[in-house]
Formats: structure tokens, C-alpha cells, sequence
């Protein structure tokens, strides 16, 4: 990783390229560029491919990036819903715990992974980070995708961060519910029923119009295709939303926590 890294580099340099530049050319954030280079995250294919063409380089880059080791910078079991993310054309996603990975602040994710158990090394909090916030890619094509979230209203009383990383990721929720094609709601903690008590879920929908729906738990996932299982899980969202607060609503509550008139 350390020899692509350096690789990357030289041939940055040698077309005279900074990394926030080259970043802009392949879709990825500085950051992500900097971790490529010091060896500190894996070259990915696709992205090797872009590089490769973006630096005039003969598929160097490209055949480094096939024949590289696989590494767990992302856990196996969360790499289907970061596949299906990036190609999917509508999602609708519920959280109870903490705010969706598409919506997080770098501050707020870099949070979540310092609180993970047994703990990460700050390079390992670095990368996840960083990956967490590329995936925001997906929420900002030429050609929107629909997204839908609904989160119960704890996760926006949790100060997770401390306060002033708490107040990003408050106002950056309301700076995504602005985004095409975004709609974000609240679960208030007023409602008497909860129609998904049994945890979060996403549900996606592809390009060619199958739908998928994905579950997490501690130690794995489940990607369902089967009918059956995904209806009941639209099922479950659509009395979500249904019971949510309206968009409207939501920004007005986003407000009232952040203590502003």
C-alpha cells in the first residue's frame, strides 16, 4: 500500500496536480487522497482506473490496485450497502441510534468510530472517517437519486461529540434536507406506537428496479431480495413516515434543538 501510495504520488506531482486537485478529477475528498498516498488506505480498481487516465499512466496504477491484498479498512458486511448506495436510484433509510452514514458531519463519524468497542487507533478512526465521508458522494450526482430518512428524535438529543459537534450535525441536517431530492424526517418521542422497534433498516432500489433491503447488526449483515421480506420493510416504513413529523416540522424541531428562534 505504501509503494502504490508513493506511486500515486510521483505521478501527482509529475503532472502537477495537488491533491485537492486530483481529488476533484476522481471523486474523492483531499483527505482520501492523502490516506492513498501514505499508504494508509487501499488503491480501489475503479478508482485506480480514473487516476490512471487522469495522470496519463498506462494502467500502472490499475494492475496495483487488482492484484493489492484485501484489507478491512470497510467491514466486509457493510460493503453491499456501500455498493448499493452508490448505484441505487431511490434509498429510504431509518435510524434509531445514531444519524445516517449519508448524512454525518466528519466530526460527528469521527465520534462514532471513537466510540466503537474494542477501540480503533486514530490512523483506523482516520480512515474510517474518511471512507464514511466519501460515501456522501451518492446523496450529490448530476442526476439526484431520491433519499428518504426517517430518525427517531433520541438520536438528535444525543450529544454524541460534545455540544459543539452535536450543533454541526444539527445544522448540517437541515443544510441536507435542502439537497434535490432529499427528505429527512423525525420520529417524534411523542408518538404512543412505533411501527420498528425490532432496529434500523435501509431499503434501496436499483437502477433496474429490484428492490433490495439491508439490515446491520454487531457482528454481520443481511442484504434480502426476497419479496416477501422487503414488503414487509416498505410496510414498516411507510407507517414511519406516516407517523413522522413532515418536513416542515422537522426543520422547525431542528431549530428548537439548536435553540434558534
Amino acid at each position: 500500500m505504501k509503494m502504490v501510495g508513493e506511486q500515486v504520488a510521483t505521478a501527482r506531482v509529475a503532472k502537477g496536480l495537488t491533491q485537492r486537485e486530483l481529488g476533484k478529477q476522481v471523486g474523492l475528498q483531499e483527505e482520501s487522497i492523502a490516506s492513498i498516498e501514505q499508504g494508509r488506505r487501499p488503491l480501489m480498481p475503479d478508482v485506480a482506473d480514473v487516476m490512471d487516465r487522469e495522470l496519463g499512466l498506462p494502467g500502472i496504477l490499475a494492475v496495483a490496485a487488482h492484484k493489492m491484498p484485501q484489507i478491512d479498512v470497510i467491514p466486509p458486511w457493510a460493503e453491499p450497502l456501500i455498493n448499493l448506495e452508490q448505484k441505487a436510484q431511490a434509498i429510504s433509510s431509518y435510524e434509531n441510534q445514531v444519524v445516517p452514514g449519508l448524512l454525518q458531519t466528519p466530526a460527528y463519524a469521527k465520534a462514532v468510530f471513537q466510540s466503537r468497542i474494542p477501540l480503533f487507533t486514530a490512523d483506523e478512526i482516520a480512515d474510517q472517517t474518511t471512507a464514511r465521508i466519501d460515501r456522501q458522494t451518492a446523496l450529490h450526482r448530476t442526476q439526484p437519486m431520491l433519499a428518504s430518512f426517517v430518525i427517531w428524535e433520541p438520536v438528535l438529543r444525543c450529544p454524541l461529540g460534545g455540544r459543539e459537534v452535536h450543533n454541526e450535525q444539527l445544522r448540517h441536517l437541515a443544510d441536507c434536507a435542502r439537497l434535490p431530492g432529499v427528505t429527512i424526517q423525525v420520529l417524534s418521542l411523542g408518538r404512543t406506537a412505533h411501527p420498528s422497534l425490532d432496529g434500523p433498516f435501509v431499503l434501496l432500489e436499483t437502477a433496474e428496479h429490484q428492490h433490495i433491503a439491508y439490515l446491520e447488526t454487531h457482528r454481520g449483515s443481511l442484504v434480502l431480495s426476497d419479496l416477501d421480506e422487503v414488503s414487509i420493510l416498505t410496510q414498516k416504513y411507510a407507517m414511519l413516515r406516516t407517523q413522522a413529523l413532515n418536513p416542515e416540522e422537522t426543520r422547525d424541531l431542528l431549530d428548537e434543538l439548536l435553540g434558534d428562534p
